[in-house]
């Protein structure tokens, strides 16, 4: 039985994915007061130490996405302050938060990855730096925030590289297109939730995709053969292990049928997965019988520090 009672709720911040993070926040306040938790709700500003030492919560549920609340940052000060948390904890978050760091433990664990390479947004929208067709994302955004998928014979890249607005990272990375299904799994602890394929009609499962009603589709489960099922989920639970996550992760993969052997490639692992009305892991944890509600009270009774 958890000691916790006062939550600090932690949702905002000052990413490109605030408007996500608020989303998340707010369910999260509703199913913490159904299970008889007290929430209090912190936006982090200039000085969110001030903020949560005026909350004087018991534990704090991270609901923020992107940098500053999913990058080890927060994670760091929460650890100062010796106040529990939910998630991973601040090397995994800081890892994870980086696509090509994580693609480096991936690589050491010996789990399946594409080429990629990380150069400075200017240099990526001056030229092609891989052979298209071929991503560019930035290597420390979620949500698929800033991403494009340059098309076998375009050109050149995107302009949008070099505009004197860009407001996101300027390190870019460069990785090989792979074509195929998008599948994700969440872990929970040490356990798969399920396999869920995700359809759009959008290029790509992009930010609108994920967030706006109607964006895309989850079937879940995913229309697999038991055996890729299975695999699937044991490299989630691979990568979840290897970056050294807590609490909830979802990683997500590619599903490459299109030669003569299917593959299975890892893309990145997300440790402050959305919790909105239209999120991956509060679905899958229903499909096992797991409530929303009851998924943050797990979340919240699984906090700690030094984690």
């Amino acid at each position: 039985m958890t000691l916790f009672k006062r939550i600090a709720v932690l949702m905002g911040g000052r990413s490109a994915e605030r408007e996500v993070s608020l989303s998340s926040g707010r369910g999260v306040m509703k199913a913490l007061a159904e299970e008889g938790f007290y929430p209090v709700s912190i936006d982090p500003g200039d000085n969110p130490g001030q903020q949560l030492f005026e909350a004087r919560p018991d534990a704090v549920f991270n609901a923020l996405h992107g940098r500053f609340g999913e990058d080890g940052t927060v994670q760091g000060l929460l650890e100062l302050m010796r106040l529990p948390y939910t998630h991973s904890g601040v090397l995994a978050s800081a890892i994870a938060m980086h696509k090509e760091r994580t693609k480096d433990i991936y690589r050491a664990a010996g789990l399946p990855v594409v080429k990629s390479i990380v150069a400075d947004r200017r240099e990526a929208g001056a030229r092609h730096l891989m052979e298209p067709p071929y991503v560019l994302k930035p290597v420390n955004e979620g949500s698929s925030v800033g991403i494009f998928i340059v098309k076998r014979g375009a050109n050149r890249p995107p302009a949008a590289l070099l505009a004197d607005d860009w407001n996101i990272s300027d390190e870019m990375m460069v990785e090989e297109f792979v074509p195929g299904r998008e599948l994700t799994v969440a872990v929970m602890g040490d356990r798969p939730l399920g396999v869920t394929e995700i359809t759009t009609e959008l290029e790509f499962y992009d930010y609108e995709a994920k967030y706006a009603p109607g964006g895309s589709k989850h079937i879940l489960p995913a229309d697999l053969s038991k055996a890729v099922s299975d695999e699937v989920m044991d490299l989630a639970v691979r990568a979840h292990k290897a970056l050294g996550c807590r609490g909830v992760s979802r990683t997500d993969f590619r599903f490459d049928e299109t030669g003569a052997k299917p593959r299975l490639i890892l893309l990145e692992t997300n440790t402050q997965p959305g919790m909105t009305p239209t999120s991956l892991v509060p679905e899958q944890a229903a499909h096992i019988g797991i409530s929303y509600a009851k998924l943050c009270r797990w979340m919240v009774e699984d906090a700690s520090c030094d984690r």
